[in-house]
This record gives structure tokens, C-alpha cells and sequence, in this order.
């Protein structure tokens, strides 16, 4: 009956009212969104509608539509009677998600380098190169947030580039629709994995450009594979202590 009132409500307001509730949604999904893979709302914190509302300035409305799309996109779940929070993924959860990201990258990495011209070759490298240095540079414990924010935020764009170098839109968005990057960046933040392997990147754009669809192949499967371990051993000892979970699972 409620949800029949709020449509009903809705349907009635001036489209400008519309307009404006859905540009509140979204900044709201952005922001928190944004808080999340920032590291500002922790796995497993509580997220109260009343206060994110009172911290955005805005209404219920807005804040509780872009909970429903984070909680689409996976990153946070409700439990009727028992509360909404940043989505604490279980180990199966992980599994599943490094099994789908490496079939798809593995694939795009084959395609990329069955198509890669040489001017993309070198703007890819020259990519790998920065972001092997910008990851050097987050390892420590007196990293600015800010910057690993950023740091993150390229390394998702330059895999987002070697879909695009693909030639095959629908594999690319297949990548952004399952969100594996998001979540791979989200499980790097969980398990505090900070440290990669000298030339990380970089190994893995030559062998893109080489010009070999199974050496490409063969050397994403590995960088997506690499430090696998150390996220599920994260994800076991954490859902240990998820009295959250078992809580709902009693109701």
C-alpha cells in the first residue's frame, strides 16, 4: 500500500520535480558509492537512511532509491527488520566473481592483441608504466586516501581500456555490467593489498603487444589470478566474525 501511495505521488509531480528527485538519486548513489570504494564506509558498516539523508541534505526518497542500486550493483544488502549495510561478500562470492572477471579479460586480452595498431601499443604501455609507479608509491601506511582513490580509479580505466581495445563493445560491457573491476578494486581495499610485483602492468602490456593472442592470454590469467589467496583468506576470517549474517539467517 505504501509503495502504491509513493507512485501515485510521484506520477502526480511536475516533471521538473521528477527531474530533480532522480538527479538527487543519483548524486546520492555517486556519493555513497564514492564513500565505499574510497574506504570511508567500510565492508560491513551500517548504513542508517536517516542519517545518510541528514548528511546529503536531501529527503528519504532519493537516499533510499540509490541504496536499492547499490544493493543491485552488489555492494550493499538489506535484511528486513534487521538493517542495510555495505555488502560483506562471502567467499563464493569472490570465486565467482575472480572466475567471470578472468574469462572475460582473458578473452579481451586475446582480442587486444590480435588488434592492437602500433600507435595504441605505445599509449598503452606508456599507461601500464604510470600506473606500476603510482602503485609503487601506495605502499605504506601513511598513503592519502585521496590519492589511492585515484590510484584505483586508473587502474580500473586502463583495464576498462584493454576491453575497449578489444574491438568487441558488447565484451566491454559485459565487463562493466558485472562490475568485476569495481569489485576487484573494492576487495583490494577489504584486504588491504597494496603491494604488486615490480613491472606488474607492464609485463602484462608487452605481452599484449606482442603480437600473440595465447601469450596474452596466458599473462592476464595470471594478473587476474594474483592474490587471489589473500582476499579469500580475508573473506573466510571476516565472515567468521559476521554475526550480522547469522543473525538473519536465525529469523
Amino acid at each position: 500500500m505504501a509503495k502504491a501511495i509513493e507512485k501515485t505521488r510521484r506520477t502526480k509531480q511536475p516533471m521538473s520535480a521528477q527531474a530533480d528527485d532522480r538527479l538527487l538519486s543519483q548524486k546520492a548513489y555517486q556519493q555513497v558509492r564514492d564513500e565505499i570504494l574510497r574506504g570511508d564506509l567500510s565492508i560491513g558498516d551500517i548504513l542508517s537512511r536517516r542519517q545518510l539523508a541528514d548528511r546529503l541534505n536531501m529527503s528519504f526518497l532519493p537516499v533510499t532509491e540509490a541504496l536499492q542500486r547499490l544493493e543491485a550493483d552488489g555492494l550493499v544488502e538489506s535484511k528486513p527488520r534487521i538493517g542495510t549495510r555495505v555488502r560483506i561478500p562471502t567467499e563464493q562470492d569472490i570465486l565467482n566473481s575472480y572466475v567471470i572477471r578472468e574469462a572475460l579479460e582473458s578473452q579481451a586480452a586475446r582480442l587486444c592483441a590480435e588488434y592492437i595498431s602500433p600507435a595504441e601499443k605505445k599509449q598503452l604501455q606508456s599507461n601500464a608504466r604510470r600506473l606500476d609507479e603510482l602503485q609503487r608509491l601506495c605502499q605504506g601506511d601513511t598513503v592519502d586516501p585521496g590519492f589511492m582513490f585515484s590510484v584505483h580509479s586508473y587502474h580500473m580505466q586502463f583495464h576498462m581500456r584493454i576491453a575497449e581495445l578489444s574491438r568487441c563493445p558488447g565484451l566491454r560491457n559485459a565487463i562493466e555490467k558485472e562490475q568485476i573491476l569495481v569489485f576487484n578494486w573494492l576487495y583490494d581495499i577489504a584486504a588491504q593489498r597494496q603491494t604488486f610485483p615490480p613491472n606488474f602492468h607492464m609485463k602484462l602490456a608487452t605481452a599484449l603487444c606482442s603480437g600473440s593472442t595465447s601469450r596474452a592470454d596466458s599473462t592476464m590469467r595470471a594478473h587476474v589470478r594474483y592474490g587471489l589467496k589473500q582476499v579469500l583468506d580475508w573473506a573466510v576470517s571476516f565472515s567468521q566474525a559476521d554475526r550480522w549474517r547469522q543473525k538473519s539467517a536465525k529469523k
